[in-house]
């Protein structure tokens, strides 16, 4: 087993959508995240039941947002409901490697031989060949790694990345979102079940 354990926080909620575009409107206003924070848990705007919970929702929105570069966000207030979720999917995948890592060898893989029925089985092969190399997973009780399984597919359908059935939903990205990923890390796009000629001709 190797020592990079995977982070794996993310039983939190899913991708948070209205809650996270809340807090990055009020970031913009900021323009500091601790500030930005402070406020969220002070005026409760994650309309959360319990200071428990809203300071979790709040730590784990806003460790995903910081993660986005100033371009990104700008466009996640300003764009399309479609590309706001698929930034905040990025948020999510760059804040969690694990997820990352899942939807580049399984979820594209997947959809590049036109196998479109994401199910258990692959995550729990995935996660079991993971678990090998990752001493953390391999500790995990059986509930926990459902719970994750759960939420994983959650977001992901949130994202719109597949469908309520599980089945992949073909990535359709945008000029701009192209941009804002390319200018940032090229390899952001393979995060999106999206083929590998359109990945050229986005960045030729």
């Amino acid at each position: 087993m190797v020592s990079d354990d995977y982070q794996m926080s993310f039983t939190t909620g899913g991708l948070f959508y209205y809650e996270s575009l809340c807090v990055a409107e009020l970031y913009e206003k900021l323009g500091d995240w601790r500030k930005t924070r402070k406020q969220v848990l002070s005026e409760n705007i994650l309309q959360a039941r319990t200071e428990s919970s809203s300071k979790r929702r709040a730590r784990e929105i806003c460790s995903r947002l910081t993660l986005l570069t100033k371009n990104q966000l700008q466009l996640l207030g300003s764009g399309s409901r479609q590309e706001q979720q698929y930034l905040l999917w990025v948020a999510v995948c760059k804040r969690y490697a694990f997820i990352r890592d899942f939807m580049t060898e399984i979820v594209r893989e997947k959809y590049l031989r036109m196998d479109l029925n994401l199910q258990r089985a692959d995550y729990n092969i995935f996660f079991d060949e993971k678990a090998q190399w990752h001493e953390n997973l391999d500790k995990l009780k059986d509930s926990t790694r459902k719970k994750l399984r759960q939420v994983l597919f959650k977001t992901m359908r949130e994202a719109e990345i597949i469908s309520q059935e599980n089945m992949i939903i073909p990535g359709l990205l945008t000029e701009n979102l192209v941009r804002v990923l390319a200018e940032d890390n090229p390899s952001w796009l393979t995060i999106f079940p999206v083929s590998d000629t359109e990945i050229n001709t986005w960045l030729s």
